[in-house]
C-alpha cells in the first residue's frame, strides 16, 4: 500500500479559523467503533470528521449513499500470499514493452520530471518505476468505488485502526473537490490514481502539476509524478545517492552478513571482494546491504539508504527489489546477470521448512509457504550452525540437512 494531496489556500484558512474549537471537539469526539449498525458507525464517522474541520455539508456530501461491499470484504479476507522467485517475478514485471513505455513517458514529461527532480531530488526513472509497477502507467487503477471501500474496510473491526483515518482523510478530498464519492474508483484497499496512494498521503503529499487547482492522480499524469516525487522525498530519499547496484561475488563471503541487515558499508562489501557490475565504486561510506534473492549463486545486488524508500511503499522483498532494480534499467543499466541459482523449494517444502525452524524455537510468523524475512532469518542460523554458507535460500538441501 502506498499514499498522498494539497490542502487547498481556502481550506487551510477554513481550518486555521475553527482550530480552537476544532481541537476541542476532536478532543471530546472519540474514533467511531467499528461494527454495528452502518447508519450509527456512519453518525460517529461524521461527529469525528467535523471535529477536525471538515464541514458538516462536505460528510454528509461524502457519506450520503455509502455502502458495505462484500466484495472488498471478499478480497480482504483472501488476500494472496506472494510466493514468486525474484527472477520469475522481475523478468514478468521489468518486460520490454514497460521499459519501452518508460522512456517514452520519461521524454513526454521530461519539463514535469525535470520539475520533481529540482524540487524534491528524485530522478525520472524512481518515479517511472513505480509509475508503471502500480498501474502500468495509469491503465489499470482498480474499479473498486473508493468511499465505499473505505467505509468498508474501516466498518469491519480487523483493521479499523488503519483504515478508519483513511475514510476521514477521503472526506476531505470530496471537501476539496479532489474526489467524487459516487464515481471515483481505485484499489479494494481504498488506493487511488496512477501511483497508487492513500487518501491521507494524497492530503499531505499531493501536488498539483497541471495548474487546474486540484490533485487529480488518476486522470493527470503530471500530478501523479509530482506527488509521488514529493512522497518519496518524505520517505527519506536522499538526491545524487544510489538505490540499488548489481554485483558480482567472489566464492568466499561472510554469507551470514548478507540480507537487509545493518553493520556494513559498501566499502566493506568492495573489501571483500563484492564488484560493482558497473564498476562504480563512488559511495564507499555509505551503509550498504548484499541482497541475494535466490541465494549466493544467484543474481546480487548491494542496497543503499535510498532502498529504504522502497521497502516503506511496499513491504514485499521480492516486489522492492524488482522496483528498484526496475529504476536501474530506466537509467540505463543492462539486463541482470541470472547466474545459475539452485533451485528453491515448492510450496510444500517450504512449509516443512518454516514448521521445522518454528519447533526449533524459530519466530518465522505464520507459517505460509513464503520465504520472508523471519524465515530467511531464522534459516541463516541455522545454516550457521550446521556449518554451510548461510545464505538464508531455502534449498532441498538445505531443508534435508535440518
Amino acid at each position: 500500500m502506498t499514499r498522498s494531496t494539497l490542502r487547498s489556500v481556502l481550506s487551510i484558512g477554513f481550518l486555521t479559523l475553527l482550530a480552537s474549537s476544532a481541537l476541542a471537539q476532536q478532543a471530546a469526539v472519540p474514533a467511531a467503533p467499528c461494527g454495528g449498525d452502518l447508519a450509527t458507525f456512519l453518525q460517529g464517522v461524521k461527529a469525528e470528521a467535523i471535529a477536525k474541520g471538515i464541514p458538516a455539508e462536505a460528510v454528509d456530501r461524502a457519506l450520503a449513499g455509502a455502502s458495505i461491499s462484500e466484495k472488498v470484504l471478499g478480497r480482504d479476507r483472501a488476500q494472496g500470499v506472494f510466493k514468486q522467485s525474484f527472477t520469475e517475478f522481475s523478468q514478468r514485471t521489468v518486460s520490454k514493452a514497460r521499459l519501452d513505455i518508460g522512456a517514452k513517458k520519461m521524454k513526454e514529461y521530461a519539463a514535469v520530471f525535470e520539475r520533481a527532480e529540482k524540487e524534491f531530488g528524485v530522478p525520472a526513472p524512481v518515479i517511472t518505476a513505480f509509475w508503471a509497477m502500480e498501474t502500468d502507467f495509469g491503465a489499470v487503477q482498480g474499479d473498486f468505488n473508493t468511499r465505499n471501500a473505505l467505509v468498508t474496510l474501516a466498518h469491519d473491526c480487523r483493521r479499523p485502526e488503519m483504515f478508519r483515518p483513511q475514510l476521514i482523510a477521503a472526506i476531505e478530498m470530496v471537501q476539496h473537490g479532489d474526489l467524487d464519492p459516487e464515481t471515483t474508483t481505485g484499489a479494494w484497499a481504498g488506493e487511488i490514481g496512477q501511483v497508487q496512494m492513500l487518501p491521507e498521503d494524497i492530503i499531505a503529499q499531493g501536488m498539483d502539476g497541471d495548474g487546474d487547482g486540484h490533485v487529480n492522480l488518476k486522470q493527470s499524469s503530471p500530478d501523479a509524478i509530482l506527488t509521488a516525487a514529493k512522497f518519496i522525498k518524505s520517505l527519506g530519499f536522499t538526491a545524487g545517492q544510489p538505490w540499488i547496484q548489481e554485483v558480482s561475488l567472489p566464492e568466499n563471503l561472510p554469507w551470514e552478513k548478507t540480507g537487509l541487515q545493518a553493520g556494513m558499508t559498501a566499502g566493506d562489501w568492495f573489501a571483500l571482494g563484492v564488484k560493482p557490475r558497473d564498476g562504480n565504486t563512488a559511495f564507499p561510506q555509505l551503509a550498504s546491504s548484499l541482497v541475494i534473492p535466490q541465494g549466493r549463486h544467484g543474481v546480487a545486488f548491494l542496497t543503499y539508504p535510498n532502498f529504504n524508500i522502497y521497502l516503506e511503499w511496499n513491504q514485499s522483498f521480492i516486489y522492492t527489489t524488482s522496483a528498484a532494480y526496475f529504476a536501474t534499467r530506466l537509467a540505463g543499466a543492462p539486463s541482470y546477470d541470472t547466474h545459475d541459482p539452485e533451485p528453491g523449494l515448492n510450496d510444500e517444502g517450504m512449509k516443512a521448512l518454516q514448521t521445522k525452524l518454528q519447533g526449533m524455537g524459530h519466530d518465522v510468523g505464520k507459517i505460509d509457504g513464503i520465504l520472508g524475512s523471519g524465515t530467511r532469518a531464522a534459516l541463516q542460523k541455522e545454516q550457521l550452525r550446521l556449518g554451510i554458507p548461510a545464505d538464508g535460500w531455502a534449498t532441498p538441501a538445505v531443508l534435508s540437512a535440518l
